[in-house]
């Protein structure tokens, strides 16, 4: 992951090696070269999506003078976002979503909480099983993703429920191979935690707007950031809404960076007049390069 971006341009291998020096660890090796079942750990697998979003985004800075007008993230790339918009050094936000999949790993035992992928029935409905399946455990909408995917999270038991009920609905319903049921009120712990982390932290109001992913709308400020940097650990990610929101500026073209495309599936799907490209890797950066002469 992030191998062959490192290669070709050396600012994208100063990103990971400046987030390896905060680190204090080789988490560029490990992207690069595994294992995967401890690159997947939260703790490595967040800092790790960080460092390989923010290598390709200053690559493509540097070799195709891209501009961006407005930044977002889902999730946790909500924190590369604000580093790319200059809001949140990389030092402290490799170390913040280190702690912040540390805390979210710690908040339900494994085994415990699980998530779950509905596709092909409206929010309002999927919210109603929701409240149906939970009985006395905690289940609830945790990505609020459009193009007719919303992803639950809560009590295993409770998401299995929901998946039964979904099929009932003649929706589609897949459990989903996570660590943690994220992005529901299960992580009230891991969100205390960040708290606790992001108040010692400088934060900065961006350079560039930025919309915040937990209300789909632009951030208003250093302490507003703080708040939903926290906020977000347990609230949805009403991601649906935070693409609207960039589909309705005068942007004409739409970039994923880093690693995967998925992000740029879903924008294909829910917005029809804004192009998108997925740039992660060298092919990317080269397809980025034209579509900007």
């Amino acid at each position: 992951m992030g191998r062959e971006l490192a290669r070709e341009f050396p600012i994208a291998r100063e990103t990971f090696e400046e987030v390896d020096a905060h680190l204090g660890m080789a988490l560029s090796t490990l992207c690069f070269e595994g294992p995967a079942e401890t690159l997947e750990l939260t703790e490595n697998a967040q800092p790790a999506l960080l460092a390989c979003s923010v290598a390709a985004y200053r690559a493509a800075r540097e070799c195709c003078a891209f501009e961006p007008a407005i930044m977002a993230g889902h999730s946790l790339g909500e924190w590369s976002a604000l580093v790319a918009a200059g809001g949140l050094s990389l030092g402290d936000a490799a170390r913040g979503v280190r702690e912040r999949g540390r805390l979210m790993q710690a908040a339900v035992p494994v085994g415990v909480g699980g998530m779950a992928a509905v596709m092909g029935l409206e929010t309002a409905v999927v919210e109603a099983l929701c409240e149906e399946a939970a009985r006395d455990e905690v289940l609830a909408a945790a990505n609020l993703n459009g193009a007719g995917q919303v992803v639950v999270a809560g009590h295993r038991t409770a998401v299995e429920r929901l998946v039964e009920l979904a099929k009932g609905r003649r929706g589609k319903a897949q459990l989903l191979a996570v660590s943690a049921p994220f992005h529901c009120p299960l992580m009230a712990p891991a969100a205390a935690g960040v708290e606790r982390f992001l108040a010692d932290v400088a934060l900065d109001m961006p350079g560039v707007p930025v919309c915040s992913s937990v209300e789909g709308r632009l951030v208003s400020g250093v302490e507003d950031i703080r708040s939903l940097l926290a906020r977000q650990v347990t609230a949805p990610v009403r991601w649906e809404a935070t693409m609207q929101a960039l589909a309705d500026t005068p942007a004409r073209l739409a970039v994923e960076f880093g690693a995967g495309r998925t992000l740029a599936g879903l924008w294909k799907r829910t917005v029809s007049t804004v192009p998108v490209l997925p740039v992660g890797e060298p092919a990317g950066m080269s397809a980025l390069r034209v579509a900007l002469a």
